[in-house]
């Protein structure tokens, strides 16, 4: 009987932190402290001494801190916000939930991160925000961003939702930019046990901004100054991520060795081409993510076959139908629209054990070739 692949597996890391949690949960519902309880500040606190910076914010989703984070930093109605076309709709979601306009520039050809020479042709006098997607568990290129935002005088975000514990010298992913913004959905590298987020930061006065517009615009009880929205973390989320907090550094190091190890085996088989990470960063590999010819094809060959794969992303974000009021056609992002079709994520996870990497390979080497492993 053939090998089976998830994509993903969410039962081995829950296995680990089962018993703390229950005792977590347990100890929320002795206290009834269903909202705001203890357990929101321990893990903000926790979170912002990992990535190594002074002020965590937890809210109820990627998409709510990256919206917050963004109107923090002074983006409105209006405005126009730089981010990569090859990202997750979220990313210009956000731009859009808040009026502004987000601007998608092209990728570099290698890591398939936002090209720094296209953010500097973007900017202009309505920009007000450049958001940088690490992407893929790697960090954007942060010091040539950096650079660009710095002389055009607007705030760098960080997009830092498949990265939790990427690194650049001794900042953490979400602690290089302004602001970030990241997501602990259920298969992030730290994932909750549902919809959760974080905004980070080292300045106070942002900090301050994102707590009082995810408390429906009120840092005083029943004093609302800004219209805002409720975008609490939840204290169940807080447990389960506190208890997952302490693993992620050994789950990061699994993701490494077994990206390292995909690297080998795929070396010599023809028509793959591999992940190209940076020099600068430490990649956690959030995804492992292969290009190949007939990608929709090899996909389909891999399914047959038990294997659970995936693409991040199939369609860039300016020619999705949400975005066509744009009016940016195809030839808007080359790089990225290419990739587009010969992006394939394989299975990456802590918990994927060497016979599964065999499987993946045998099968999509297979498929590559026009064949297909039983």
């Amino acid at each position: 009987m053939s090998v089976k692949v998830p994509f993903v597996d969410l039962a081995s890391p829950h296995a680990e932190v089962a018993d703390e949690v229950e005792a977590g949960i347990a100890a929320v519902f002795a206290a009834t402290a269903f909202v705001d309880g203890p357990p929101v500040a321990a893990f903000e606190q926790q979170y912002a001494d990992f990535v190594g910076v002074d002020h965590c914010v937890g809210v109820a989703n990627g998409t709510d801190a990256l919206e917050l984070a963004l109107r923090a930093a002074g983006v409105g109605p209006g405005g126009e916000v730089v981010v990569p076309a090859n990202t997750f709709v979220a990313t210009a979601e956000a731009v859009s939930r808040i009026g502004a306009v987000p601007v998608p520039v092209d990728v570099d050809d290698d890591r398939l991160l936002i090209d720094p020479a296209a953010l500097d042709a973007a900017i202009g006098d309505r920009t007000q925000a450049v958001v940088a997607v690490h992407l893929f568990g790697q960090l954007a290129p942060m010091e040539q961003l950096s650079a660009i935002c710095t002389a055009a005088g607007v705030p760098l975000v960080e997009d830092a939702a498949q990265s939790q514990g990427a690194r650049l010298g001794g900042r953490g992913s979400g602690g290089i930019g302004t602001i970030a913004a990241t997501s602990f959905y259920p298969g992030k590298n730290l994932g909750a046990a549902g919809d959760a987020g974080a905004v980070t930061t080292d300045d106070a006065t942002m900090a301050a901004e994102v707590r009082r517009l995810r408390n429906h615009g009120s840092a005083t009880r029943y004093v609302h100054d800004v219209i805002g929205m409720n975008s609490r973390l939840d204290t169940i989320q807080a447990v389960y991520l506190q208890a997952k907090l302490d693993r992620l550094e050994k789950w990061n190091e699994l993701r490494v060795r077994a990206a390292a190890r995909y690297d080998s085996l795929l070396a010599d088989v023809p028509g793959v081409r591999r992940p190209l990470p940076g020099a600068e960063g430490q990649h956690v590999w959030h995804l492992y993510v292969v290009r190949v010819a007939e990608r929709d094809r090899v996909l389909a060959e891999l399914g047959r076959a038990g294997i659970g794969a995936g693409i991040h992303y199939p369609c860039p974000v300016h020619l999705t139908g949400a975005y066509a009021h744009l009016g940016l056609g195809p030839g808007t992002a080359p790089v990225a629209e290419a990739a587009a079709g010969e992006i394939l994520s394989l299975p990456m996870h802590p918990h994927l054990t060497e016979s599964m990497q065999d499987r993946v390979v045998e099968v999509l080497a297979a498929a590559v070739a026009g064949g297909g492993a039983s």
